[in-house]
């Protein structure tokens, strides 16, 4: 796809959520963006489940979900939004798997994870989902791959990642799953992987060039990821720094290009949205040197190798979650002092205001 001009990006202010929003997952289900769980102002996990009605341009709230969450990890199986793990009104992880039914508008408890995990990442392949990771109630990471089979409520387990972390970026490509990235009781880890569904063995790929935490890990439509900014970790005497570094690897050559091959961001940021929205690789807000958190957006356009600014969000804010649906970047919630009910959209504005 050709990356679009600049001057074409548009932001557009939406109906805010009912209330500060942070640490919630956004799914899409039939088209319709949906928004779960999350923490409030006073840190409480919520059981919401919130819908954007483009037609009344307001926030629905759903059915709750019967257990209250927040950073669970999601995943969309037809008419069906799976909801597994995440943190718990106790601050622990959570066992409990759940999901709702968007025909029927009704929750339903299922067969819950081996043992409770936050920071699990959920990849879905022909109907089944595997499950990557985690920490445990103990703290610690976990190298778990967990399948699970929606028409038979089970889950079982597959070979374990060489790597145990959390928060990792996972990515499907044919048959494989990448896992890159991802933590260890609050380090980042470099480790860069990959399954073979088919072959049900793991494979050690180079690992990423340094670490970086909060960082934007992107896959772009060529096969190449995208890793981008965050806080570089320093050793026993040095601080943590903002970086605009960007390193690039490519699934094809099977290596991360050289550092001369690559173009850093304009601006050092970390916490901040990235995508990939038409042909570009956008990012926006984050927390960077400045005192206060980031409005600024800029994207990547791979023909011209450069970034270039693009108009910036009406809302700053960091931790905001985001998602790609019908080429329209959704960015929601975060925090801007405080949690933040902001919802901004990024689009081209030759399809007009939303």
């Amino acid at each position: 796809m050709a990356a679009a001009a600049t001057q074409e990006f548009r932001w557009q202010s939406l109906a805010p959520l009912p209330g500060g929003r942070v640490y919630h997952s956004l799914a899409e289900a039939g088209g319709q963006l949906l928004a779960v769980g999350g923490c409030d102002e006073t840190g409480r996990p919520l059981t919401t489940l919130e819908m954007y009605s483009p037609e009344v341009e307001q926030w629905v709230s759903l059915p709750p979900m019967p257990t209250p969450r927040a950073g669970a990890a999601t995943a969309v199986l037809g008419k069906q939004l799976l909801v597994v793990g995440g943190v718990g009104k106790d601050q622990r992880p959570l066992k409990a798997v759940e999901v709702y039914n968007t025909e029927e508008g009704q929750w339903r408890k299922r067969s819950s994870l081996r043992e409770a995990a936050m920071g699990v990442s959920l990849t879905v392949k022909d109907g089944r989902v595997f499950a990557v990771g985690g920490m445990g109630g103990d703290l610690l990471p976990r190298s778990l791959l967990q399948q699970y089979d929606p028409r038979k409520d089970m889950w079982v387990s597959l070979p374990a990642m060489p790597t145990p972390r959390y928060d990792t970026s996972t990515h499907l490509q044919g048959s494989r799953i990448y896992v890159a990235g991802g933590r260890q009781c609050k380090r980042s880890v470099k480790a860069f992987e990959v399954y073979d569904i088919e072959s049900r063995s793991w494979t050690s790929l180079p690992s990423m060039p340094c670490k970086r935490a909060y960082s934007g890990l992107v896959w772009d439509g060529e096969g190449q990821l995208y890793s981008l900014g965050g806080l570089r970790q320093g050793g026993t005497h040095q601080r943590p720094k903002f970086t605009k570094n960007v390193n690039v690897f490519d699934s094809q050559q099977g290596q991360w290009l050289k550092s001369e091959e690559t173009v850093p961001m304009k601006t050092k940021r970390a916490d901040f949205v990235a995508a990939v929205l038409r042909g570009r690789v956008v990012v926006a807000g984050g927390l960077g040197n400045q005192p206060s958190v980031l409005d600024s957006t800029e994207a990547y356009h791979p023909g011209r190798r450069k970034w270039e600014r693009l108009p910036p969000m009406a809302t700053p804010r960091c931790s905001a979650s985001c998602i790609v649906i019908a080429d329209r970047l959704q960015v929601v919630g975060g925090v801007n002092q405080s949690p933040s009910p902001a919802h901004e959209v990024l689009y081209l504005k030759e399809e007009g205001s939303l």
